[in-house]
């Protein structure tokens, strides 16, 4: 008798459901700029899952002027599905705001031991400042070079000469560039104009070059240069297909949602012989670690785009390996809501 009460003990011990959310602020670099504001501080909410014996983390983080969701709103989301998934719920994912989706379906699946450990942290370096300095961090990377350059913020001229001179520099590197829609198909081909035609192959894709698909479309197919698409992937009623110049999808999940919606976007990629690139929306070291680790499950032997920690002033609770920024705890931060 005593046997058997022990062991209805244990297992009503193990199926105790709990969870926190913590809410973080974490300084970045004076110089990070969103399209239109300075950032100054990256705000989220760290998601906690408890299981019995098992615990999951997941980071929901809006980033301003990409996600259409506030900070304030997803936190509101957040608290609402815990409720239901500390009863036992099944949460449906598919409707929730794109962050919630992510952040939630990512503690799922760590608590549930799904996530595997192993990450890839060979990123593709981002030119934030000097060129020069790039140069000297491509040159010491081994296997692949690949590095990626913000292009549209400045004259579309000056990003076609920058991008000239890095091919020139290190003639088997592979450029991924992101214009962001910001030039019109004129400005494109001022771009184009200043990369020789020689050096074209040097530039592994370009991110959205033009206001609309239909405009990157032409601008590739007039100038051979392969592209990728980034916002379009969020566009409602997109499809991954097949495409004359476009080689690659940027999955940036806490934007996309769910992590089996980003795991669908990749099959669907695969399935008709595109890239699938996993990328930072700018997520704590927490989230980036996440990520790299998803990378590597889903998208092996391709470099994700995670080179984010530079324009942070601190880590969370997780460090990002090789990186010395002081760090902040998950007991340091506010629990604003635990049950």
């Amino acid at each position: 008798m005593e046997l058997i009460m022990a062991k209805t003990v244990v297992l009503t011990e193990e199926y105790i459901r709990s969870a926190k959310l913590y809410q973080y602020q974490l300084p970045m670099d004076s110089g990070v700029i969103l399209r239109t504001q300075r950032l100054a501080t990256r705000e989220g909410w760290i998601v906690e899952l408890r299981d019995g014996d098992k615990v999951g983390f997941g980071e929901i983080a809006p980033l301003p002027e990409f996600s259409h969701e506030t900070v304030e709103q997803a936190g509101e989301q957040a608290k609402q599905l815990l409720e239901s998934w500390i009863q036992g719920e099944t949460i449906d994912l598919s409707q929730a705001l794109p962050s919630v989706a992510f952040g939630l379906s990512m503690a799922m699946l760590e608590q549930a031991s799904e996530l595997p450990m192993k990450g890839n942290y060979l990123v593709a370096p981002l030119c934030s400042g000097d060129p020069d300095d790039l140069i000297v961090r491509l040159n010491e990377m081994p296997g692949e070079k690949v590095a990626k350059i913000k292009v549209g913020m400045y004259e579309a001229v000056r990003d076609g000469i920058v991008v000239n001179m890095f091919i020139e520099a290190i003639p088997d590197v592979r450029l991924r560039l992101d214009a962001n829609r910001k030039w019109t198909p004129i400005k494109a081909q001022q771009f184009a104009k200043y990369v020789k035609p020689e050096h074209r192959a040097g530039i592994a894709f370009l991110e959205e070059p033009c206001k609309t698909p239909e405009d990157s479309l032409a601008f590739s197919l007039e100038t051979g240069i392969n592209i990728a698409w980034d916002e379009t992937v969020r566009d409602e009623g997109f499809e991954v297909k097949a495409e004359p110049g476009v080689v690659a999808i940027i999955i940036k999940p806490t934007l996309v949602g769910s992590v089996q919606r980003c795991m669908d976007l990749v099959k669907q990629a695969h399935a008709v012989g595109l890239t699938a690139v996993i990328s930072s929306s700018m997520e704590s070291s927490l989230g980036l670690n996440q990520l790299a680790r998803f990378a590597e499950w889903q998208t092996p032997g391709v470099i994700p785009g995670l080179d984010t920690m530079q324009l942070f002033k601190a880590q969370l609770e997780t460090s990002w390996p090789d990186c010395d920024l002081p760090k902040t705890a998950l007991s340091d931060l506010e629990v604003v809501w635990q049950k």
